[in-house]
Formats: structure tokens, sequence, C-alpha cells
């Protein structure tokens, strides 16, 4: 009697990095790493992965949602890399009356305001280019009712710094305000003061003259000096934003905007 032989197929054997995702499923996802070394964001880790323009430990990475070893070499080609070479960020002067993000309640966002009429004529580092307004957003928020220094950018990597939940560049506003303030006051603006049943960072606040307050922060919640003027008896009547991390608003006029250089940094 002929006997029949069964034969089984074997699969072929995944690529190391599919495989690392596989045998480890305690890894963490790729475009997560990437976010928290700074390459890039994990938005835009996505799409390098996939395009194809991720390397890990050498193997090309297509799959979203592959995970690898917290250890892993992580690299971009060069398509990538130069993509990121080209974008741009933009340093508003927001006036009173435009929102930081999208239009609402009939207020503009202040992304209109970037423009080739509204470029600072002092802006050496390149001219307007109607390109630089795709993906560009805002990189932290400044209330309607404020005005300053708006950073808005199309680099994920410097959104990430300027507003990631670990973040710890500084934030300069100068403040008008009205009401009286103690020692015990300041000393609760500088620490001891909480929103939404969370305690706030330590900030630096000092008056600046009878009337103007200089407030640093680490944070960035919604209204937030506002909020901490009001539970120490204070109103604001102006607010400013002069500075983000070693940037600063400068010589820049109200309503117009220009490049971040190269030799400035966050």
């Amino acid at each position: 009697m002929n006997e029949k032989r069964i034969l089984r197929r074997v699969p072929k054997a995944a690529a190391p990095a599919a495989a690392a995702a596989t045998a480890d499923p305690a890894g963490v996802r790729i475009s997560k790493l990437m976010a928290e070394r700074g390459l890039c964001s994990r938005r835009e880790a996505d799409a390098y992965i996939e395009r194809g323009l991720v390397f890990v430990d050498g193997e090309r990475v297509t799959q979203l949602g592959t995970r690898a070893a917290p250890s892993a070499v992580i690299t971009l080609a060069t398509a990538a890399r130069a993509q990121q070479a080209r974008q741009v960020t933009v340093l508003l002067h927001k006036p009173i009356g435009y929102v930081s993000g999208q239009a609402e309640d009939g207020h503009q966002p202040a992304v209109t305001l970037v423009t080739r009429q509204t470029q600072f004529a002092g802006d050496a580092t390149q001219r307007f280019q109607p390109a630089h307004l795709k993906g560009l957003a805002p990189a932290g928020r400044l209330d309607i009712d404020s005005t300053g220094l708006l950073v808005l950018t199309q680099d994920g990597r410097i959104a990430r710094h300027l507003i990631g939940d670990d973040s710890a560049v500084e934030k300069e506003y100068l403040v008008r305000v009205e009401g009286s303030l103690d020692a015990h006051g300041l000393a609760r603006l500088n620490h001891g003061l909480e929103l939404d049943g969370k305690a706030l960072r330590p900030a630096k606040v000092a008056w600046m003259n009878d009337d103007q307050l200089r407030f640093v922060l680490k944070e960035g919640k919604k209204r937030q000096i506002r909020r901490m003027c009001e539970l120490v008896g204070l109103r604001v009547t102006g607010l400013k934003r002069v500075r983000i991390g070693g940037v600063r608003l400068g010589d820049l006029p109200l309503g117009q905007w220009r490049y971040l250089r190269e030799d400035e940094k966050f």
C-alpha cells in the first residue's frame, strides 16, 4: 500500500523588526520611541513608517504599530531627513482678537496673519512661500485677549519640545494687573496654587513696577495666568508673552512675523 506523505508548509522567517514585535509584546511602539527621542512627532513617525523611511536596527519598517526594544537603533532615511530640513517655524507677534488655533466664535486664527505682506521687513532668513503654510500649526496657546510671541511650526520635533507633557521650556510674560497683593499672595503665585484640582508647577513671579508683574512659567494651562491672579485677588488688564525658552519677541512689530533663525534655540 502506498503511503501518502503529508507536506506542511513552513512559514518564512519574519523580518527582524517584525519578529521583534511578535517575540516581545512588551516592546514599545516605534512611533512612540521616535517621538521620545526627538526624531519627529508620532504623527510624522507614522507617515514615515508607511512610506518605508524608517529603519530599526538596520531593517526597514513599513507596518504601523510595530514595536521594538527601548534600546533599538532607529534611523530615518535620507528623504525623511531632507523633508525635515525644509520644515519651517514662524514667530508671530499675535495681536488681541486672534485665536491661536482653529477659528471660533467668528474670530480668525493667528495663522491667517502669516502672509507675504506681513512678513517682518528685517527678516533675512528667507522669503515667504505658500508651501510654508501647509501643516503650520501653533505650538502652544495664547488666548484671544493676550498678545505677544506665538510659535507656529511644521516641525513636530519643535512642537513636542515646547508643549509635550515633559516640556520644561520657560515662557515669560509681562502682566498688567489691578488690585492689591501682599507678600503672602506673591508667595502663593510663585508656588502654592492649584487649578482644576491639580497643583501648579513652581513659577517665578515678581513685580516689574507698580502695576505690572513678570511671570515665568514652565506649563501652559488654559488662561493660567488670569486664573492664578484671580485666586489672589488680582484682575489682569493686559498680558504679553515676550519669551519662549531662548527665543525673544524682541522688536518684532505687532501683527507681523518672521522665520526662526538657525542660530536660535528654544
